[in-house]
C-alpha cells in the first residue's frame, strides 16, 4: 500500500533538506528519501570537509610563516591523519544536527534508492515513488500531491581518464587521502581546482594546474583571476594556461602518473604522484525514473520554469540537477521557492545576480553581479572603484595585505553591476555586498556608511567611494 504525503522530496542534500525543513514549517506532510546519507554531497563530499581541509593548511601555513608575528615555533609538521579525524569529527557533527533537524519537524526519512513511477493503481499521474530500501527490506510505495527531484550532481571525467582512486582522482576521491602525495597535478583551475591547489600546496605538496581556458577562474573577474594566479604562483604552484589534455597519452607506472598537453603547439608532458581532474559537475538524472514523466532534458539538466517546475507540474526539481549556479546556498533557496511555490506562498523567483559566489581558496576570492567584461558586453557606462588591502590597518595587523576590492557602478544612474574581492575573510565581506545587491543600494550609500576601524571591511567602502573618486584614503 502507498503512504501518501504532501511532498516527497527525491534526495537529501542541502537543498532537499532545507526544503523539507520549509515544508514541514509550512503544515506539509513530507518525506525525503535519500540514498547515501542526509546532507548530500556539501556535507560529505565538498563544501564541509574540504573547507575543514583547507582550514588546516591554513593554520600550518601560518604557523610556518609564524616567525613575522613574533611568535618562534620549532619543528612544524603535519600529522595527516589527525588533520582527516578532524575533517570527520566536524561531518559527523552537522549529520548529527540533520538528523536532528528531520526528527524535529517531523520528517520521514527513507534510506534507499527512489525511482518515479508513472501512471499506475497508485495514482494517474506519474510521481509514485518506489523506494528500494537499503536494508534489504520491501520496497516501499511513496504517494507524493507533490515531488522536488533534487538528486545533486558528481565530478565530471574526461573520455579516457579513467578514475582508479589511486593514481587518477576526483575531490571524492582526494578527500579519502590517508596521506599527502609529494606532488600532484590538477587538470582544471576553475574554483575546485584552484581550492585544491592552494590546499595541497600549503601542505608542502608540489602543485601544477593544467587549464584548458586562457585563465583559471575563468568565469570570475579578469583581474581576481590575474591576482590569484600572481599569489598562487608566488606558493610556487606552477599554472599552464591554454593548456589542453590529452588523454590517450596517460601513463601509469612506478607510482608516478604523467600525461601530455598540448600547449602553444606543442606537446608537453607533465608527471606527479597524483592525477586530481577538476572539470566541473554533472546532474545525476540516471536511474530515477524520469523516462516515466514527460520531464524533459537540456544540455544533461532538468529544464523547469522559474518556480522550479518540470514539464510535469507537480514535479519540481531543484539544486544542481537544473545546473545553473551549482552552489549550496543556490539549491537550499531554490527548495525554499519551490515550496512555497506548492503552498501557494506566491515566492520572488530569484535573481541570479543576487547570489554571492566564493572560492575558499588562500587568498579567497568572491563575487557577486557582473564582471566588468560582461556589464561592457551588455552595454553600460561604467564607474569602478578599486581599493588594495595593503592599505588597510586590520590587514596589515592580520598579515595579509595582498588583494583588492573592485565596485562597478552604472554611470547613468549608480546602480551597482558587480562587487568583486580577492584578499584576506572576503568569503564573509561578500554578504555585504549581496545585502547591499538586495537592497538596491548605491556606491554613496555604502561609502557613507559607518564601518568600524580597524576591519578588513574598510575595503568595502573605500572601494565604494573610490567609484566616484572620494576614496579617503587612496
Amino acid at each position: 500500500m502507498a503512504i501518501e504525503y504532501d511532498l516527497v522530496i527525491l534526495g537529501g542534500g542541502t537543498g532537499g533538506y532545507v526544503a523539507a525543513i520549509r515544508a514541514s514549517q509550512l503544515g506539509l506532510k513530507t518525506a525525503i528519501v535519500e540514498k547515501a546519507k542526509l546532507g548530500g554531497t556539501c556535507l560529505h563530499k565538498g563544501c564541509i570537509p574540504s573547507k575543514a581541509l583547507l582550514r588546516s593548511a591554513e593554520v600550518f601555513a601560518q604557523a610556518k610563516s609564524s616567525e613575522q608575528y613574533g611568535v618562534v615555533i620549532n619543528d612544524v609538521a603535519i600529522d595527516f591523519m589527525k588533520v582527516q579525524e578532524r575533517k570527520e569529527n566536524i561531518v559527523a557533527q552537522l549529520y548529527k544536527g540533520v538528523k536532528y533537524l528531520m526528527a524535529q519537524g517531523k520528517i520521514d526519512v527513507y534510506e534507499g534508492i527512489g525511482r518515479i513511477l508513472g501512471p499506475s493503481i497508485f495514482s494517474p499521474l506519474p510521481g509514485t515513488v518506489s523506494v528500494e530500501m537499503n536494508d534489504g527490506s520491501e520496497n516501499e510505495m511513496l504517494l507524493p500531491a507533490n515531488l522536488i527531484i533534487a538528486t545533486g550532481s558528481r565530478p565530471s571525467s574526461l573520455q579516457g581518464l579513467e578514475i582508479d582512486g589511486e593514481y587518477v582522482l576526483t575531490s571524492d576521491e582526494a578527500l579519502e587521502l590517508a596521506n599527502l602525495p609529494k606532488s600532484m597535478i590538477i587538470i582544471g583551475g576553475g574554483v575546485i581546482g584552484v581550492e585544491w591547489a592552494s590546499m595541497l600546496a600549503d601542505f608542502d605538496v608540489e602543485i601544477t594546474i593544467l587549464e584548458y581556458a586562457d585563465r583559471i577562474l575563468p568565469t570570475e573577474d579578469k583581474e581576481i583571476s590575474k591576482e590569484m594566479e600572481r599569489l598562487l604562483k608566488r606558493k610556487g604552484i606552477h599554472i599552464v594556461t591554454n593548456a589542453k589534455a590529452l588523454p590517450d597519452s596517460l601513463k601509469k607506472e612506478n607510482g608516478i602518473v604523467t600525461i601530455d598537453v598540448e600547449h602553444k603547439n606543442e606537446t608537453v608532458s607533465f608527471s606527479a604522484d597524483k592525477l586530481l581532474l577538476s572539470v566541473g559537475r554533472k546532474a545525476n538524472v540516471e536511474n530515477i525514473g524520469l523516462e516515466n514523466t514527460e520531464i524533459k532534458i537540456e544540455n544533461g539538466y532538468i529544464a523547469v520554469n522559474e518556480f522550479y517546475q518540470t514539464k510535469e507540474s507537480h514535479i519540481y526539481a531543484i539544486g544542481d540537477v537544473i545546473g545553473g549556479l551549482q552552489l549550496a546556498h543556490v539549491a537550499s533557496h531554490e527548495g525554499i521557492a519551490a515550496v512555497e511555490h506548492i503552498a501557494g506562498k506566491n515566492p520572488s523567483p530569484i535573481n541570479q545576480s543576487f547570489v554571492p559566489k566564493c572560492v575558499y581558496s588562500n587568498p579567497q576570492a568572491a563575487s557577486i553581479g557582473l564582471t566588468e567584461d560582461e556589464a561592457k558586453e551588455q552595454g553600460f557606462e561604467l564607474k569602478v572603484g578599486k581599493f588594495s588591502f595593503n592599505a588597510i590597518g586590520k590587514a596589515l595587523v592580520f598579515g595579509e595585505t595582498d588583494g583588492f576590492v573592485k565596485l562597478i557602478a552604472n554611470a547613468e544612474n549608480d546602480d551597482i553591476l558587480g562587487i568583486h574581492m580577492i584578499g584576506p575573510n572576503v568569503t564573509e565581506m561578500i554578504s555585504e555586498a549581496a545585502l547591499a545587491k538586495v537592497l538596491d543600494a548605491t556606491p554613496w550609500e555604502i561609502g557613507n556608511t559607518i564601518h568600524p576601524h580597524p576591519t578588513l571591511s574598510e575595503a568595502m567602502s573605500e572601494a565604494a567611494l573610490a567609484v566616484n573618486g572620494k576614496s579617503i584614503h587612496l
